[in-house]
């Protein structure tokens, strides 16, 4: 049996499991039907001189655009088909880690198998590439499906600029302090599409998260710990939301001197 990438060093190790511990909190939260969702995640300061000799295992596969911010930068990548659940028990069966070469408009795989990154890979690319450029210290990207998120983005009233955002951290304290900049909303295009792409990278000047209407939810942070942090607390706000209405009522919610105070407490974003 080939040794493993990941027996090399203990920090990409980390960083993989990481990766498969979050798919499995996706899956046992039921966000991650079949195949759905994606992670990918920024390795490169992982990656030692050994890894850099590996040599590739698969073609020159093109990203279909030019990326200059990524030129020799290395990312683990959940599997296009793969499920989260079976990520979570073997990642480099249902991943791979990739190299970008230094046209920065193209990639091979170098490990463990040759897996076929995600179909929006395209797209996450360009969100690290942007990342990169602002120099925001976000390396993981997470893409999931939230059901109480999700069908809340059916009520039109929620898609307005900002609404949802303010609801969801009126219901408990804990959404502002760990989603500070809120949630983006990107109205429905189909799954994997330019237009979503383009709507995506616009939303993320703005905030750490976005919602896709009718689709699922896009967070970027420094690791993907992180990123799950966010969407998860974002969903107990819509869960606490939906129970307050299925009791018959409507949650008065924090109010605007509670919301204020809460700013200055944590020194969060106004």
């Amino acid at each position: 049996m080939a040794k493993s990438v990941l027996e090399s060093r203990e920090d990409l190790r980390k960083a993989v499991y990481e990766v498969a511990e979050v798919a499995g909190y996706l899956w046992q939260n039921g966000w991650a039907e079949r195949n759905g969702g994606n992670i990918t995640v920024n390795v490169t300061e992982f990656v030692d001189e050994q890894i850099r000799h590996l040599a590739p295992i698969s073609e020159v596969k093109q990203i279909g655009s030019t990326l200059p911010y990524l030129k020799d930068q290395y990312f683990y990548c959940k599997g296009t088909g793969k499920r989260m659940r079976d990520l979570a028990r073997w990642p480099m069966d249902n991943g791979s880690i990739i190299r970008i070469l230094d046209d920065c408009a193209s990639y091979v795989i170098i490990a463990d198998n040759p897996v076929q990154p995600t179909s929006e890979l395209p797209s996450h690319l360009a969100i690290h590439n942007r990342q990169i450029e602002k120099g925001t210290g976000y390396k993981a990207t997470v893409h999931t499906h939230p059901i109480e998120l999700i069908a809340m983005t059916h009520n039109e009233k929620f898609l307005m600029k900002d609404v949802l955002t303010k609801l969801l951290w009126s219901m408990i304290p804990e959404t502002k302090a760990f989603c500070p900049l809120g949630l983006g909303i990107v109205p429905y295009n189909v799954p994997g599409s330019n237009a979503m792409a383009r709507g995506t990278l616009e939303e993320l000047e703005e905030y750490d998260v976005v919602m896709w209407e009718k689709h699922g939810v896009f967070a970027m942070d420094k690791d993907v710990v992180a990123a799950f942090d966010q969407i998860d607390v974002l969903s107990k706000s819509a869960r606490i939301y939906i129970a307050a209405r299925t009791m018959g009522f409507e949650p008065d919610g924090m109010s605007d001197e509670q919301m204020q105070e809460l700013t200055r407490e944590f020194d969060l974003p106004k």
